[in-house]
């Protein structure tokens, strides 16, 4: 909205005051029941076209546009601006905002529509790619998967082969071992099988096996069980 003030009267008639420009069609004109020409401003009383403000209004730079552009402009047109809607509407695109409003909302649409056509171009892809995911997603990840079940597996019997209750256990069943072997061996020289020289050679080396691993056997289970103990 901003005011008109004309410095020029014609036939004795005052222009209008105030002429909205950011509206897309003013108020309509009220007529007179005197005259249907607008009287002459006086001291006491001035005629005028009273039009609603709207909430938003112009900025300075482009009232002071738009006033040059009506400047010029005799009362009748500015009447007829006022009271036919279409050339209102002709001059308010004819104005330069307008213009450049109209030439962005044009090419917004023409990339709007550029993106929707890329976009439908790339859908082929799009579903190309979604079905490589599936199949990788149904054989590929699922090989992997089983893979990976199988390694963990694995993880999990060597940790239990190699704990400390386990290392203990085969220790002292290697010590058993041993201990039959010594007795076995015991027996055939009671029953004659061997002679005494390889006999004393083969007990000697499994006794010494059996020893060397009774201590080992003690060494750890006494080591596990001191660990044990500080870690409760």
């Amino acid at each position: 909205m901003f005011t008109y003030r004309g410095s020029q009267e014609q036939d004795g008639q005052a222009l209008p005051q105030e002429i909205p420009t950011n509206s897309w069609y003013p108020l309509s004109l009220p007529s007179s029941p005197s005259s249907t020409h607008p009287t002459t401003p006086s001291s006491s009383s001035s005629s005028s076209f009273n039009v609603q403000r709207p909430a938003a209004q112009a900025s300075p730079s482009e009232a002071v546009g738009i006033i040059f552009l009506l400047k010029d402009r005799s009362i009748d047109e500015l009447r007829k601006l006022l009271a036919d809607k279409d050339a209102y509407r002709q001059f308010l695109l004819s104005l330069d905002q307008v213009k450049i409003q109209n030439n962005l909302r044009v090419e917004l649409q023409k990339e709007t529509l550029q993106l929707a056509r890329e976009n439908l171009e790339k859908e082929p892809r799009i579903m190309e790619l979604q079905n490589q995911c599936r199949i990788i997603r149904t054989t590929e990840l699922a090989a992997a998967q089983e893979k990976l079940h199988e390694l963990e597996r694995q993880k999990e019997e060597t940790l239990k082969f190699y704990s400390p209750s386990s290392l203990l256990r085969r220790l002292q069943e290697a010590m058993n071992k041993t201990e039959e072997e010594s007795e076995a061996l015991h027996r055939q020289l009671l029953d004659g099988e061997i002679e005494v020289g390889p006999f004393v050679q083969k007990y000697k080396k499994l006794r010494n096996t059996y020893h060397r691993r009774a201590l080992t056997h003690l060494a750890a289970k006494t080591s596990l069980t001191g660990y044990e103990s500080r870690a409760s």
